[in-house]
This record gives C-alpha cells, structure tokens and sequence, in this order.
C-alpha cells in the first residue's frame, strides 16, 4: 500500500460506467467513470495558476516542473494511462523527455503492480499504444520508445516526414503511418490511425499545446483531466511559456465551453474534470 494520502472528492458527476479500480487505486482516487460505449478522447495537463503548462528553460522541460512534481499528479497521471488504449503525444514533447514511455508504470512506479491489475482486469494486458505525432518526421530515433521495444509505437507523420525517418536504430516494433498530404497533420486522421494498429475506445491525448489545439479545433476532445498546481510561473517573453493551447484561436468567435464533471483535492493542488463532449453555445448560466 502507498503512503499516499487520498485525494479529497469535493464534486463529481455520477455519469458514464464506474471501472472497478484495485483497492489502493480506489482508496487513492474514489470512482473513476467513464461512457458506456464509443470512442472517447480525453486530454490530461498540468497548468500553474497563472496558465503556463511549460517553463521553456533547459533542465525544467517536463510537467514535473509546471506540477512540483507532485506525487498525486503522478498518479492520476498513472490511472488515466492505465485505462488508456491508446496515448497520444508529439515530437515536441517527445523531444524534451526521450526517455520517457507512456505507460502508467513509467510515471509512477510505486503503483506499478496496481495499474497491471487495473489494465488486466480491464482487459488490456499490454501496454498502452504510444503514438507519436510529426508532420516534418524530425524525430530522435535514440528515443528509449523507439529504441527500446517496451511499448508498442505508432508515428502518425506525412508523406514527406516519413522520408526522413530513419528506422534502422529503431526496435523492429515501431510502425510508421502515413497520412495523406504534407501540410499539418489532422488529428482524426491520427485517431483513425491509430485505431488499425490498436482498436479500442479509450484514447489519451497527453500533447503539447499546438496538438491540443487541434484536438480542440476538430472538436475531437471529449474531455480534458486539468491538475492545477499551485505555483505562479510568469512571463517576461524572453522564452515562450505557453498556455495549454497554442497556435489558434477561439474566443470570442468560437470558444470551447467545458462542463466541470469532477474536483478532487491533493494538499493545494486542484484536480479538475472537464467534459466537452456536449455542443454548448456559451457558459452554464446560474439561475
């Protein structure tokens, strides 16, 4: 058993199926709901209060920085890759951490035996599959998920990109798809992609800022899993620090409402639940 204190439920929506979570993940997380059926995309970030979801400084390229590197993000970060068929991420990202997997057990390993409980029992004895997603194919084929063969990898690129990918380091595992055309890659051209390599429901969008947006523009997310660490980062532009959508713009024109679905609590951090999965014409109003 983790040390752990569990997170504090402060709202929840009772919607969608309850997985059946091992003990210590129930005890860690309280109920853990998802919909009954269909393929459901789900995005998970980390912001500081002030909006930046990275530092842009050598050294502090990760979430750990943005979150403190809070335990209690780790393991939701954990839980949400364990249920996931299939998790999504791009060049950047993949860029600043290669050596990193997207599987629940490389986040946060004290949990590791829990979460191959989790995946068993959901019936997903492998590892999620990591897609990684370039339109230009300027990829790190040292990358330890390339190069490794622990996880099955997918790379969604262009025509063009997949000119300049060099597999021969590669672990023959690694598999290559291309999307038509070379301009910016659509991300339901990505899902679809990565649904014939690995069928199932449960998509998780672990992306930067740009691919985020895209997932957004195409009206593609269905809900966004939000950690609010508590950290003012700033700016003064002498790097970029984004917020977690960057690269388009929504407001006032056509903004993205969210419904809040979930609030959970770990010391001052605030774990939010978004659902977008509902067309809306503006925020709820109180009556």
């Amino acid at each position: 058993m983790s040390d752990l204190a569990p997170l504090d439920v402060l709202y929840e929506a009772e919607s969608g199926d309850e997985l059946e979570l091992p003990p210590e993940l129930a005890r860690l997380y309280g109920r853990l709901r998802f919909p009954q059926a269909g393929r459901h995309v789900f995005g998970n970030f980390v912001s500081t209060l002030d909006g930046v979801v990275a530092l842009g400084e050598p050294g502090h390229e990760s979430g750990g920085a943005i979150s403190g590197y809070s335990q209690h993000d780790r393991m939701v970060m954990g839980l949400l890759r364990a249920v996931a068929d299939v998790v999504v991420t791009g060049a950047g990202t993949l860029r600043s951490v290669p050596e990193h997997l997207w599987t629940a057990e490389h986040i946060y390993p004290a949990l590791a035996e829990d979460y191959g409980r989790l995946r068993a029992g959901l019936g997903k004895p492998a590892p999620p599959l990591n897609v990684i997603v370039s339109a230009s194919g300027e990829l790190p084929p040292e990358a330890r998920v390339f190069r490794s063969g622990e996880v099955p990898a997918l790379i969604v690129t262009t025509s063009r990109g997949a000119q300049r990918i060099d597999k021969t380091s590669m672990h023959r595992s690694v598999e290559v798809a291309t999307v038509a055309g070379d301009g910016p890659l659509s991300v339901a051209a990505v899902v679809d992609a990565a649904a014939s390599v690995r069928p199932g429901r449960l998509i998780l969008a672990e992306a930067g800022p740009r691919l985020m947006a895209s997932f957004l523009a195409e009206r593609l997310l269905d809900e966004l899993f939000l950690t609010l660490a508590p950290q003012i980062a700033g700016r003064d532009g002498s790097t970029e620090r984004p917020g977690l959508v960057s690269g388009r713009s929504f407001a006032p024109d056509d903004p993205r409402w969210g419904a809040l679905v979930g609030v959970r609590r770990g010391g001052s951090h605030l774990f939010l639940r978004y659902s977008f999965a509902q067309e809306r014409a503006g925020p709820a109003q109180s009556s």
